[in-house]
C-alpha cells in the first residue's frame, strides 16, 4: 500500500470521519540519538538526569531509588541533547519501539543511546505519537528492522524510514489524551501491586519466628505461647505423581496442569479430587518452590503433593504459607544428570516451625484473604493491560 494512500481506523471518537494519511516520521518531527559515548567518570548524585533505556516503560517513566544524574558541566557541553517536555523518547536497545513523553520531572535530561523525537506541534501530538509508537504494529515493525547480536537494536536509519499514520490534529489530541489517562491508570494498579506484594513481604518476616527463634516478631492478641517444631514427614504424607492423571491429555478440556506447580503442561479432563494441597516442585529450574492448590486448580507431574495428616491440629493454610516463606531453604539442591532437584528425602526432613492449631488459623486466613485481594489486582491490572492492547488494535489503523 502506497504511503500516502488514505486509511481508516475500526473505532474512533465521536464526530470525526476524515481519513488518516501516512507521513514519515522526519517530515513531522526532529529525530535526534542520545549520547552513545562512555560517561560514567561524570556520574555524579545530582545535577541533569541520565534516562536510560530501561528506565523507558510503556507511556511513563520508572527509574531506580538512586536515579544517574551527569556533570552539570559536561551536560552543558552536551546541551543540544537535552530533552524538551513533549519529547517522545524510544527504547533503542532491549525492548525496542517502547516510548513514554518527556514531561516536567524529565525536562533537561539527557538519554544514554535512547532515540529521540521532538514533534511538530502544530501537525504531531506526543501523546498520541507516543502511544502509537507502543502499539504492537510499531513495535513489530521495530523488531523487524532490528539488527544486533544477541540483543535487539533498533537503528536510527530504520527509525527515519518510519511511516505514522496521522489523523487530524485534534483526533490525536483525543487519542493521546484517552490513552495517557488509561496509561496512568495501569500504573497505578501496578504500584498498588507492587505495593501489597512488598506489605506481605514484610508481614511474612514478622509473623514467622526468625532462624533460631521460637517466637514471632509480631502476633495476633491473646497468643503468647513458644512454636513448636516438627519434620514436615511426621505431619504430612508426601506422595509424587499418584494425584493427576485420569484421562490422557486434551486440548479442549477445561481444567489446568501444572509443571511442578508453576507452569502449563496442558489441560486435561479429569484429576483425583482429594481436595485442597500444597506442591513442592520437584526438579527442573524451578526445583522447591511451593504453591497451594486448590480444588479448581491442579498440580502436573514432577512435584510432590504435601498432605497434612491432622488437619485439626495443622492448618494446610498455615502450613503453605510456612513453607512458602522459606522455600529457599529447598534450594540447596541435589543434583540428577545436572538438572536441580529436590528429593523426597529432603521434603519429609524439612524442619516446620507451627504454634497452636488457633493462632495457625488466624494466620493462614489473615494470609489467605492477602493472597486474594493480590490476585484481584493481578486480574484487574491484567484486564486493563489487555483492554488497551484491544483498543491500540481497533484505534489505529
Amino acid at each position: 500500500m502506497k504511503d500516502n494512500q488514505a486509511k481508516y481506523p475500526q473505532l474512533r471518537f465521536k464526530g470525526f470521519t476524515d481519513p488518516w494519511v501516512q507521513r514519515n516520521i522526519k517530515e513531522i518531527s526532529k529525530v535526534f540519538i542520545g549520547l552513545v559515548t562512555s560517561m560514567t567518570e561524570n556520574y555524579r548524585d545530582n545535577g541533569t538526569l541520565l534516562i536510560r533505556n530501561s528506565d523507558i516503560k510503556s507511556g511513563h517513566f520508572e527509574f531506580s531509588k538512586d536515579p544517574i544524574y551527569l556533570d552539570e558541566v559536561f551536560a552543558e557541553k552536551n546541551a543540544s541533547r537535552r530533552l524538551k517536555i513533549g519529547d517522545v523518547i524510544t527504547v533503542h536497545t532491549g525492548d525496542i519501539g517502547t516510548s513514554a513523553v518527556v514531561g516536567k520531572r524529565e525536562e533537561g535530561s539527557i538519554g544514554f543511546a535512547t532515540i529521540n523525537t521532538r514533534p511538530d506541534k502544530s501537525v504531531l501530538d506526543s501523546d498520541y505519537l507516543s502511544t502509537y509508537f507502543n502499539t504492537t504494529v510499531h513495535k513489530h515493525w521495530a523488531i523487524k528492522m532490528s539488527t544486533g547480536d544477541g540483543r535487539s537494536n533498533y537503528n536510527l536509519y530504520d527509525f527515519n524510514r518510519l511511516i505514522v499514520p496521522l489523523p487530524n490534529i485534534e483526533e490525536q489530541q483525543k487519542i493521546g489524551s484517552f490513552f495517557k489517562q488509561l496509561d496512568n491508570l495501569i500504573t497505578l494498579h501496578q504500584r498498588k501491586l507492587e505495593h501489597l506484594k512488598l506489605e506481605k513481604k514484610g508481614l511474612l518476616q514478622k509473623m514467622f519466628p526468625k532462624k533460631g527463634e521460637v517466637v514471632p516478631e509480631l502476633r495476633f492478641p491473646g497468643f503468647t505461647d513458644a512454636w513448636e517444631q516438627r519434620k514436615l514427614g511426621e505431619i504430612s504424607k508426601t506422595t509424587i505423581g499418584e494425584f493427576v492423571i485420569k484421562n490422557k491429555q486434551d486440548s479442549d478440556a477445561p481444567y489446568p496442569v501444572y509443571n511442578g506447580g508453576t507452569s502449563y503442561t496442558g489441560f486435561y479432563d479429569e484429576f483425583n479430587n482429594e481436595g485442597d494441597k500444597i506442591v513442592i516442585s520437584a526438579r527442573g529450574a524451578n526445583a522447591g518452590f511451593v504453591n497451594y492448590i486448590g480444588s479448581r486448580f491442579w498440580a502436573g507431574n514432577s512435584c510432590y503433593s504435601i498432605d497434612i495428616l491432622d488437619k485439626r491440629k495443622f492448618s494446610v493454610e498455615f502450613m503453605y504459607q510456612f513453607l512458602k516463606r522459606n522455600q529457599h531453604l529447598f534450594t540447596d539442591y541435589q543434583q540428577a544428570a545436572n538438572i536441580p532437584s529436590v528429593s523426597k528425602k529432603d521434603v519429609a526432613t524439612f524442619i516446620v516451625k507451627f504454634p497452636t492449631p488457633n493462632e495457625q488459623c488466624k494466620i493462614g486466613s489473615f494470609f489467605k484473604q492477602l493472597d486474594h485481594l493480590i490476585t484481584l489486582h493481578q486480574r484487574k491490572l491484567k484486564h486493563l493491560q489487555l483492554q488497551k492492547k484491544g483498543l491500540l488494535q481497533q484505534m489505529f489503523c
